[in-house]
Formats: C-alpha cells, sequence, structure tokens
C-alpha cells in the first residue's frame, strides 16, 4: 500500500510560523512521526511539499495509477483553489484532507473548504496528530476497497 502526502504552501515553515496555532513541530518531524506509523503497519509513503498550486495539481496527476491514496492539506489553496479541487476529483482515488488547526474556529474566510467536496474524508483541529489520524482512517479505507475488490473478483470466477 503507498500513500501519497501533499502538503500545501507555508507548510515548510511549521515549528516556526504561528506557533500558538500551528503549534512548534517542524513538517519533518510530523513526516517523521508518520514514517514511524506507516513502517509499522506495512505502508510506504511518499511526501510532497509546494507553495505553488500548480505543482500541487501536477503532483496530484501524478498519483493516478502510482499510489493508493492521497493525505492532503491543501494549506491556504483549501479556501481558494478549484484547480486543486478538480485535480483531486480527476484522479479519483480515496484522499484524506488534513488540517492542523480548527478551520471553524477560525476566521470567516478560512471557514469554507472548497477541496473538501474531492476528499473522501476532512480531520480539522486535532494539531499534528491529525496526520497520524489520516493515516489510520485512509489504511482502513483502503482495506476496506481491497476487500471489495477481492470480493467481486471471487463473484466473477463463479
Amino acid at each position: 500500500m503507498k500513500i501519497a502526502v501533499i502538503q500545501g504552501p507555508n507548510l515548510n515553515m511549521l515549528g516556526v510560523r504561528e506557533q500558538n496555532i500551528y503549534g512548534p513541530m517542524s513538517l519533518e518531524q510530523i513526516h517523521e512521526q508518520m514514517k514511524a506509523s506507516a513502517s509499522q503497519n506495512g505502508v510506504e509513503l511518499e511526501f510532497f511539499q509546494s507553495n505553488l498550486e500548480g505543482e500541487i495539481v501536477d503532483k496530484i496527476q501524478e498519483c493516478l495509477g502510482e499510489v493508493d491514496g492521497i493525505i492532503i492539506n491543501p494549506a491556504a489553496y483549501t479556501h481558494t483553489s478549484i484547480a486543486i479541487k478538480d485535480a483531486l476529483a480527476a484522479v479519483n482515488l480515496p484522499t484524506v484532507e488534513v488540517h492542523i488547526s480548527n478551520i471553524y474556529k477560525r476566521e470567516e474566510f478560512r471557514q469554507k473548504s472548497i477541496t473538501a467536496g474531492s476528499s473522501t474524508g476532512v480531520i480539522s483541529g486535532f494539531g499534528p496528530f491529525g496526520y497520524h489520524m489520516a493515516l489510520i482512517a485512509l489504511t482502513q479505507i483502503l482495506n476496506e476497497v481491497k476487500a471489495i475488490q477481492e470480493a467481486q473478483k471471487k463473484q466473477q470466477q463463479a
């Protein structure tokens, strides 16, 4: 099982920027924790971060046929990017959207997620632990998809 973890703008500044909102952990520390959990469960992770919308769209498109699912924190693009929403819809992979802060307790413009409409689910407000939650959720979703596919194969062979 392979999962792409796609990080949006300014997440490379975690641990430095607005620690009162995002906490003291760096993106590298979050990724290291995710790797430890993933390796225990036989999951391979691929990490990508960009501050550029087009690069994020390109990465999502590259996921088609290469990974089983996506964990994405579109960051500020959550609230503005139809292009990222459309790319997620186009590849049609199980996707969990993650937000470190609770976007629903923040400024009004941050309370709407355009990209959530193309995601399987959204985790918001649990700090860096939200990535761990997303990994568990996506692994479960992918295991369910695999079980359904195997059952369908057995029915076709019968």
